[in-house]
């Protein structure tokens, strides 16, 4: 059951990525991260869902044009802390960066992610 709970919430938060207005972004994100939710980036430490939406719309506003992300693994879930493997791509085939999140749950919402980003590499088709 709680790697049911980590996939929905990873999934939900994924999607704030993807959605196609941002005044969805927030709502997303609510549905999956708790109000304290503790957001370890590439520019640092912060805390709260707003800083995490702020982080959301900056990738979703990419120069090269909004990208597409995608949970490109399953869930791994050895206990209360969970981890999986995404990709952004932008439109046409343009930046591609890859990373491996991993997630802390608490109640079935995601109160900790620690985003580990890989290199930006041109899409392969």
């Amino acid at each position: 059951m709680h790697e049911e709970a980590a996939r929905s919430a990873i999934d939900t938060f994924i999607s704030a990525f993807n959605t196609s207005d941002d005044s969805y972004v927030a709502d997303l994100l609510s549905q999956a991260l708790t109000s304290d939710v503790v957001f370890w980036g590439p520019l640092g430490r912060s805390e709260g869902i707003v800083e995490v939406e702020r982080f959301v719309l900056e990738i979703r506003r990419h120069p090269a044009g909004s990208g597409t992300m995608v949970r490109c693994s399953a869930v791994d879930m050895p206990d209360e802390w969970a981890r999986y493997q995404w990709v952004f791509t932008t439109p046409d085939g343009g930046p591609r960066l890859a990373g491996t999140d991993v997630v802390h749950l608490r109640r079935g919402l995601v109160d900790q992610i620690i985003v580990f980003a890989g290199e930006i590499e041109p899409s392969t088709s």
